[in-house]
């Protein structure tokens, strides 16, 4: 399947984190380049523009999408959580900015076999690095009651938890749970009629808190913040898309914490935590305008949250 993927707040994250055309700048969500060559456009023949993607597919979409740009273009495999040892890899010291479209990419749900999608049928896969050990299937048919509580509610913020995994055990222990269209199967069953004509697709919630267990997506994201904080110049700027609460969440309280002063409880006397502002914020909580939403239905929760160095 070709790599097409529609970017989101192109233009807002662009415009919000260049900060200079000669720069260092890290797309630490490469995709299918579609941030990158956006800013590769502003940027001049001295400037290095940095490509993180732990898919494969994705690296080789954006590389040839980038091929004819006049920046240095680099990529790294990895995951992005990596910041020290992807930078280092490739001799980059203090950057100017660094880019995050969090989330998957449409080709990943478009694509059936990746797992990832409750449209379309496909194995129970759903790694964004087909290199990764645990898979969908491993999550859905050996995780024990608690822990498949636990994801469904943490990470999905499900409802019906209880009853969806209780389906799940009482399917599986007939036998294994091998497909996406198995398993949105077991969750419709599982949730009553009623409620499974309210809101979006049964299965979302689902699938997005197993997809995020299998990817360790949450577990990462506050570490990376500090870390690419950590690595930025002074003036650099950090720029973040998120498409769910919990993402958003974790990245505004990140961000909240790195711009105060002082972190000590509030019944201390006197500050013990010497803890220094890092950033001030630029964006707060941008929202795609009404003409990208009706071009790009999908786009319709991200939000973008933009912090510079000081």
């Amino acid at each position: 399947m070709e790599f097409k993927h529609k970017t989101v707040l192109l233009n807002e994250m662009i415009d919000n984190v260049l900060t200079d055309p000669d720069g260092i700048y890290v797309d630490c969500t490469l995709g299918g380049g579609g941030h990158s060559f956006a800013l590769a456009q502003k940027l001049s023949e001295k400037a290095t523009l940095v490509g993180v993607d732990q898919d494969d597919r994705a690296i080789a979409a954006a590389t040839e999408r980038l091929k004819d740009v006049r920046c240095r273009h680099l990529t790294v495999r990895n995951n992005f959580s990596h910041v020290d040892e992807n930078l280092d890899s490739l001799g980059v010291g203090q950057v100017d900015g660094f880019m995050f479209d969090l989330g998957v990419s449409s080709p990943q749900l478009d694509d059936g076999s990746r797992g990832f999608s409750y449209m379309h049928d496909g194995d129970l896969d759903m790694r964004m690095d087909q290199r990764n050990p645990l898979t969908a299937y491993e999550v859905v048919n050996s995780y024990s009651q608690e822990d498949l509580e636990r994801i469904l509610f943490d990470y999905g913020e499900e409802r019906w938890t209880k009853r969806i995994v209780q389906f799940i055990l009482k399917a599986r222990e007939e036998k294994p749970i091998k497909t996406t269209g198995e398993l949105v199967h077991i969750i419709k069953a599982a949730i009553p009629k009623g409620a499974r004509s309210e809101g979006s697709h049964p299965a979302k919630r689902t699938f997005q808190a197993i997809r995020i267990e299998v990817n360790g997506e949450l577990k990462i994201l506050e570490q990376t913040m500090k870390d690419c904080v950590r690595r930025l110049k002074s003036g650099g700027r950090l720029g973040v898309i998120t498409f769910q609460s919990l993402e958003d969440r974790i990245i505004k309280q990140t961000f909240r914490y790195m711009e105060r002063d002082c972190v000590c409880p509030p019944e201390l006397p006197v500050c013990v935590c010497h803890h220094h502002k890092e950033v001030r914020q630029v964006v707060k909580a941008l929202k795609p305008s009404a003409e990208e939403l009706k071009e790009n239905p999908r786009a319709r929760s991200a939000i973008l949250r933009v912090v510079e160095k000081i």
